[in-house]
């Protein structure tokens, strides 16, 4: 009889992934489909290829295959692609490994836990990335630093212009800030202020 020691710890491993953390903080369903997917279908293949006598360079070039595989239909950020790669990885490893090991074991551990370390709320909270469209036309970077600042109640510390309409009086601008504490943003109304 097989064992099945490595597949329901590639089990274990990719539910605490895609359920405890990931769905728990980004609540995309259809992206905990995709990961378990991704990862039973690479431990499958793994277990076949590391159970016959095809190479190593095999099993190493399915894994760059699936690597560079993108989803055209929906758009995902780079956290994403952390994620998926984390639950290709598990896979990988726990299906080229034919009976339980420490190491192995270790591995997909340290896959799950850093992840969830990197990816908490609390880590970075304060810093922000936002595209902004501004009512108003701006070329210079210290005026639009400013203003962009005034309008996030925050301290900015990178932009870079997309588009400046001059026509319609607008500027496109890619944002990196950090939230202030206690500082109010301005909302597409002038006068009226929100809490931050």
């Amino acid at each position: 009889m097989p064992d099945l020691t490595m597949l329901l710890i590639d089990l274990a491993a990719i539910t605490i992934l895609t359920i405890a953390v990931y769905f728990h903080r980004h609540r995309r369903r259809d992206l905990v489909v995709a990961f378990f997917g991704v990862n039973i279908g690479v431990f499958a293949v793994a277990y076949v290829l590391g159970a016959s006598d095809v190479a190593v360079g095999l099993g190493l070039g399915l894994f760059g295959v699936l690597s560079i595989i993108r989803l055209r239909s929906s758009e995902i950020s780079q956290r994403e692609v952390a994620y998926y790669f984390a639950a290709l990885a598990i896979g990988l490893i726990a299906g080229l490994t034919p009976a339980f090991d420490v190491a192995s074991t270790a591995l997909i551990a340290l896959l799950v836990a850093a992840l969830a370390i990197v990816d908490h709320p609390a880590l970075f909270a304060a810093t922000r990335h936002r595209t902004m469209q501004l009512d108003e036309a701006i070329v210079d970077e210290d005026e639009l630093r400013s203003t962009i600042g005034d309008r996030v109640g925050g301290e900015v510390r990178s932009l870079q212009v997309q588009h400046i309409d001059f026509v319609n009086d607008t500027t496109l601008v890619d944002v990196r800030y950090r939230v202030l504490r206690g500082r109010a943003v301005r909302t597409t109304a002038p006068r009226e202020e929100v809490a931050a």
